[in-house]
């Protein structure tokens, strides 16, 4: 009975061990610019974000600020950035491994597509 047990726990972990990684994080990365409160540019890079869900971005994710710009993807999954806060306001994909975009695209909040899902973001 003990070595049915093991054999059972033997063949979990092999199972856990050949799954692939997150199949909700998109793999790469995700830049974008934006101008500080003393007037300099500043680019941040997110790496593997998470996918399927609204991403309000670092400095310029609130309507308070200025919105980021230029962004870039990077990653292996479609990306639609927002306009506006909370993945509202005008939509523009990005697909995967792209070039920047121009510096008037602006972004506040970004949705990766979950891979093997079309259209979800």
């Amino acid at each position: 009975m003990k070595l049915r047990h093991a054999a059972a726990a033997v063949a979990a972990c092999a199972l856990v061990l050949a799954l692939p990684g997150s199949a909700l994080a998109a793999e790469g990365q995700f830049h974008y610019k934006y101008t500080d409160d003393s007037g300099q540019e500043q680019r941040v890079i997110l790496d593997d974000p998470d996918s399927g869900e609204c991403i309000n971005l670092y400095a310029v994710g609130s309507d308070d600020v200025e919105p980021g710009y230029a962004p870039q993807n990077q990653t292996d999954s479609w990306v639609t950035v927002y306009a506006d806060a909370d993945c509202t306001g005008s939509p523009w994909r990005l697909r995967p491994m792209g070039r920047p975009a121009t510096d008037h695209l602006r972004v506040r909040s970004v949705r990766f597509e979950v891979r093997g899902e079309p259209g979800r973001a």
